[in-house]
């Protein structure tokens, strides 16, 4: 099983990020902040609340004074981006400015900008957002010019309506206009990094408001690869719900003069084990066609319902007039998914339309 990401916060990486701190600030006190991070119940703490729990210890080891606490974190910081790989770890560093930096708007942002470079400061521009919505959207459209690539993503990723694992922004749920003009600011951005998270910010939006992205992914789509591969990534989630105009932009169309001959599907397959499944499609037009093929598992939840999720098959314009497929999906251990044993069932999908369907038994927990 892979390691929890929660176990990089260990004994050496506390000690090393005390020796970090102390070599900034002689005051620092390091064997209080090794002690006071494992104390209590650090076992059973996941991987934010780890986080906050070294953030709060480094805030009981250093001064009153926010700013020279951020003057030493600063420094920290440039000594870890010489020393160190940036990495999720060091969210702390921004976590430590949402957490005591509310009352310094300036001060807090401009460190944001910087520490962002280490780690993403994605989450804690939020409360800032919260806060003071027009300033901070002003701040974030002069990030979308900065010519670092990590200061643009913050742009676009900081504004996000529903960030996974953030509080998620009320207001821009309500009315996505002002994240729009960053958005369209990043578009065309060199960097594969930015425009990812361009695209998953509109997929966000279209969650509550699918017409708006619609619009854009229309005005968009065709102008280069960059745009089209924004768009396409962007519309995932309306391609899954099987919305017809994204479909359409796509030339997802009609599927009924497609055959589906024989789904076969196991009727048991055991955790930690593959669930195969196969099948063939046939057409008697001149070929297959433009297709977006999907499978869906509802999978079992632990209240005897089921929740389902969708995965990709396949996409591409088949030439030929029959094609066969064969697939596996993995029941492994995740992070993301509890799995619960019982009857399970799965769906497959062409161009969003569901054409078979059964069910099968996950065993083995």
């Amino acid at each position: 099983m892979a390691e929890l990401l929660k176990h990089v916060y260990n004994e050496l990486f506390i000690k090393n990020l005390g020796e970090a701190f102390a070599r900034q600030a002689p005051y620092f006190d390091l064997k209080k902040f090794e002690s006071s991070v494992f104390s209590r119940n650090w076992q059973d703490l996941e991987l934010k609340a780890r986080m906050r729990r070294i953030t709060e210890c480094l805030q009981h080891c250093m001064t009153d004074d926010y700013g020279e606490n951020l003057r030493v974190l600063l420094d920290v910081s440039e000594v870890l981006k010489t020393h160190s790989k940036p990495g999720f770890e060091y969210m702390l560093f921004p976590d430590f400015v949402e957490l005591y930096g509310q009352d310094d708007f300036d001060l807090s942002i401009n460190a944001l900008e910087q520490l962002t470079k280490l780690a993403s400061a994605e989450f804690a521009v939020r409360p800032f957002i919260m806060s003071q919505p027009k300033k901070m959207m002003a701040k974030m459209s002069a990030w979308a010019k900065s010519p670092d690539a990590d200061v643009r993503r913050l742009a676009s990723e900081g504004c996000r309506p529903r960030l996974p694992w953030a509080m998620a922004l009320p207001n821009f749920k309500n009315d996505p206009k002002p994240i729009l003009p960053v958005l369209r600011q990043l578009k065309n951005d060199k960097s594969l990094y930015v425009r990812r998270s361009v695209a998953n910010n509109l997929n966000d939006i279209s969650k509550d408001h699918p017409d708006v992205v619609l619009d854009i992914a229309q005005q968009w789509l065709g102008e280069n690869d960059e745009t089209d591969w924004i768009v396409k990534h962007a519309l995932r989630g309306l391609l899954k719900s099987a919305d017809a105009t994204a479909l359409g932009l796509f030339g997802y169309g009609d599927v009924k003069h497609l055959e589906l001959c024989e789904l076969r599907l196991e009727k048991t397959v055991s955790f930690g084990d593959y669930l195969p499944f196969s099948f063939e499609l046939k057409t008697s037009a001149k070929s297959i066609g433009n297709l977006r093929i999907e499978y869906a598992i509802d999978f079992m939840k632990s209240n005897g319902k089921t929740a389902r999720k969708i995965f990709k098959v396949s996409e591409s314009n088949y030439r030929q007039t029959n094609k066969e497929f064969q697939r596996k999906h993995a029941f492994k251990p995740i992070a993301t998914r509890q799995h619960y044993p019982g009857e399970h069932g799965f769906a497959l999908l062409l161009n969003g339309v569901e054409v078979a369907s059964h069910r099968f038994l996950l065993t083995g927990l």
